[in-house]
């Protein structure tokens, strides 16, 4: 008789940056150091690593050093180095070709032995580096995204499981009979198939999306095995979730699909005291010019604060409407929201810097506090963890904040037998054939 166990919060950090530096004393420095990271990682059970993506290089710098590395090849390097966490590469559905893409997570899949995932997003820049003037609008980037992924999900499906076998020499044979066409043909794909990669060991590599817009709730709402979503507060989490699952129930998903994940903005401190130093000391170090930059960003990006007091609301009249916008919406709108609260320009400079996304202050047991309401309220499933590899927190990530989730009872303790979909506690998905795969995915629209 198998015992249920109660499920756990499945835990995300950063994959580390494999980029050469030009005061590096070694050229694999960044490589070695990505692969500490990525061991010390699973040491502690994490249940996957995440690479966040860009296709351009930022002017402003606002980003960091978001997209000076592609996902895809550095998790395949950190899969060859690791054994059971997660690899979860961001990808662009506006910019890449299912078929290609299908063709790599898939060998992903294989060289990982069942650990891969991919995180679909529509972008909100590049246009200028793939042959566009201008971004394709929300609904045309969705549209897009939609077959995307009902092309990459039929590849999957449409190869029998058998396909490939191993002889007595250790090398493989594939049968060309057992690997079938899906002949998709849509409004921006046609892909006659079949997926040249046998079928990888999860069947299909774990699918994550990021995007909070009407559209992208619907995209996630019908694809998605894990949505990743910028929510600041209790409330926000609680409605997003409840539109998630009822436009998920009316796809004909579980209950329990998509799961949610968030991004948690952390600064950890050993005391009351300790956290306010810190808080104090992060906020003195920003750069308020250059945060007006990225509060309009935030906003869109088409409207002007150079000019504005640093210490006064900001001017209702300057907020974009949400339509006009054709850059993630829905971070928009969470800045909307703050602005119209009545937050004075230097606050939303602040906010700015955890760019709309989830953000506490405190102890590892007042930061245990915050992630235990979400988890017990039904509202989060999957949170992505800060302060790997930041001298500053580590320390009290690893022996102050993942100690008392456990103390709690909230995280794993082990990996399980299998793979990454076995780690996230999700379904195997299900398998059909050839033309079949096809009228699946179309029929689900």
């Amino acid at each position: 008789m198998t015992i249920a166990r109660p499920r756990r919060l499945k835990t995300l950090v950063g994959a580390g940056n494999f980029a050469f530096a030009s005061n590096d004393e070694s050229p694999v420095a960044g490589a070695r150091r990505s692969v500490e990271l990525a061991r010390k990682a699973e040491a502690e059970k994490i249940t996957g690593l995440f690479t966040a993506d860009l296709l351009h290089a930022d002017p402003d710098g606002l980003s960091g050093t978001t997209g000076t590395q592609e996902p895809i090849v550095a998790l395949a390097a950190l899969s060859q180095v690791t054994s059971h966490i997660g690899l979860i590469a961001t990808v662009s559905t506006t910019y890449h070709h299912p078929y290609n893409l299908a063709r790599l997570i898939g060998t992903l899949d294989h060289a990982s032995g069942g650990r891969a995932a991919w995180n679909a997003v529509t972008s909100s820049v590049g246009e200028e580096n793939f042959g566009g003037d201008t971004l394709p609008d929300p609904a045309k980037r969705y549209t897009r995204a939609t077959e995307f992924i009902e092309v990459v999900n039929a590849l999957f499906d449409a190869n029998d499981p058998e396909a490939a076998r191993r002889g007595a020499s250790g090398s493989i044979s594939v049968d060309p009979g057992k690997l079938h066409r899906i002949d998709y043909r849509g409004e921006h794909f046609q892909v006659q198939g079949p997926l040249n990669v046998p079928p990888p060991p999860q069947g299909r590599p774990v699918l994550f999306q990021a995007g909070q817009s009407a559209e992208g709730v619907t995209l996630g709402a019908r694809y998605a095995e894990v949505v990743y979503t910028s929510q600041p507060t209790l409330e926000a989490a609680t409605a997003f979730v409840a539109e998630l699952r009822r436009q998920a129930r009316g796809f004909g998903r579980g209950a329990d699909l998509p799961l949610v994940m968030n991004s948690f903005h952390s600064v950890i401190g050993d005391s009351e005291a300790d956290v306010a130093r810190r808080l104090r000391e992060k906020h003195e170090k920003i750069d308020y010019q250059k945060g007006r930059l990225k509060l309009a960003d935030m906003l869109g990006g088409d409207i002007d604060l150079s000019d504005l007091p640093l210490d006064q609301p900001m001017p209702q009249s300057l907020l974009p409407e949400i339509d006009s916008v054709n850059r993630r919406r829905g971070r928009v709108e969470i800045f909307r929201r703050y602005a119209q609260q009545g937050l004075s320009l230097r606050e939303l400079i602040i906010q700015a810097q955890e760019t709309g996304h989830w953000s506490v202050a405190g102890t590892p047991e007042q930061l245990a506090d915050a992630l235990e309401q979400r988890f017990r309220a039904g509202v989060l499933d999957v949170i992505s963890l800060h302060g790997l590899g930041n001298p500053d927190q580590e320390d009290l990530l690893l022996n102050g904040l993942l100690p008392e989730l456990r103390k709690r009872s909230l995280l794993d303790t082990d990996y399980f037998e299998g793979d990454f979909r076995a780690n996230l506690e999700l379904p195997k998905p299900w398998a059909v054939h050839g033309q079949e795969a096809v009228a699946r995915q179309v029929n689900r629209r």
